[in-house]
């Protein structure tokens, strides 16, 4: 892993007492956030970089080929104020590769990752490197225990993966959980050790392990803009943790595979033996046709689930890069 040398800077014409401070960086993936990044940006100056005087920050901010003006406004922002580094993407990465991008590129000593549509409440950040500060954790992370707001089905199928993937994965994972949350260095660096493709982060947060507090509030709503997670989006996500961290589909394909031998061979004796006793009149085609698509469909879902860890092992031996940065303010 590449060493970084600890960076604590401000607001450029600080005074000499600021190089002592503890420097914090934020990263924050954005897509299409025109609406939201200057009132996030003025919620953040006012909130958290005017009040929390005692550290220094940055704010990282990742565009994930944006289609609209993120990228100008990105700029305007790091004219504007020293703290705002900003690293563009060649096109649409998705969040995972832009909160690897970030957490790669930030020098701090504690990093929080965060969304900026403002339902990731900033007034928080003061709590949590309150907690990290008295050396009671080493991550402060949040979940959601209300989903107000949110579609009945999106909520139900939220609950039913959490339950799922519990039962299934050795890492525990917590319902609710939130990618906002504040980190030391040290589960940084750990997490930048799983240079996974397929990445999910929620997961990786957990398994990399380390003394984590949880802080937990009510659902907030998207401040303005809308909400780049389709419920199709999400189920893809969801499937991408349950195959990234575990492998019971692969064992369960065996398991329905076995009894559903057993229940052939079964079926087979049966069959020969009344063909024995009453001899074998032409029947049954509608059973048999019926036995042949069941085994059919299952020979094809097993080949899918198959299909679904192969094509990860793939991408992965392809090392292909996480992402591609096209352009940053970032001095190297």
């Amino acid at each position: 892993m590449e060493e970084r040398e600890p960076v604590l800077s401000g607001v450029s014409g600080g005074d000499s007492q600021s190089a002592q401070k503890p420097l914090v960086s934020i990263v924050c993936p954005c897509y299409n956030e025109e609406a939201m990044l200057p009132l996030y940006f003025d919620t953040m100056q006012t909130v958290v970089f005017s009040n929390l005087t005692e550290y220094d920050f940055e704010l990282l901010l990742i565009n994930d080929g944006s289609k609209d003006r993120t990228l100008p406004i990105l700029r305007e922002l790091a004219q504007k104020d020293t703290r705002v580094k900003y690293i563009s993407f060649s096109r649409n990465f998705g969040k995972e590769a832009a909160m690897y991008a970030g957490l790669k590129h930030a020098k701090g000593e504690f990093v929080c990752v965060m969304d900026c549509d403002l339902q990731d409440p900033p007034e928080m950040i003061a709590t949590m490197l309150e907690r990290l500060s008295a050396d009671e954790c080493d991550c402060v992370a949040t979940r959601r225990v209300t989903r107000k707001g949110e579609p009945r089905i999106r909520s139900a199928f939220a609950r039913a993966f959490y339950r799922i993937i519990n039962r299934i994965s050795d890492t525990e994972f917590v319902d609710g959980a939130r990618d906002f949350r504040m980190m030391r260095r040290c589960v940084v660096d750990a997490v930048l050790e799983l240079p996974e493709y397929h990445r999910f982060s929620k997961g990786i947060f957990m398994w990399v392990g380390f003394d984590t507090v949880w802080l937990e509030y009510e659902n907030i709503e998207r401040a303005a803009g809308e909400t780049k997670w389709s419920f199709w989006k999400l189920m893809r996500y969801a499937i991408e943790g349950i195959v990234s961290f575990s492998t019971a589909p692969l064992q369960l394909a065996t398991a329905v595979g076995s009894v559903i031998s057993v229940i052939s061979l079964l079926y087979m004796i049966v069959r020969v033996i009344i063909a024995m006793i009453w001899g074998n009149p032409v029947a049954g085609y509608p059973s048999l046709l019926a036995i042949m698509l069941t085994l059919g469909g299952f020979v094809l879902l097993a080949l899918g689930i198959i299909g679904e860890y192969v094509a990860r092992t793939y991408m992965q031996v392809k090392q292909r890069p996480i992402y591609i940065q096209k352009e940053t303010n970032i001095k190297k």
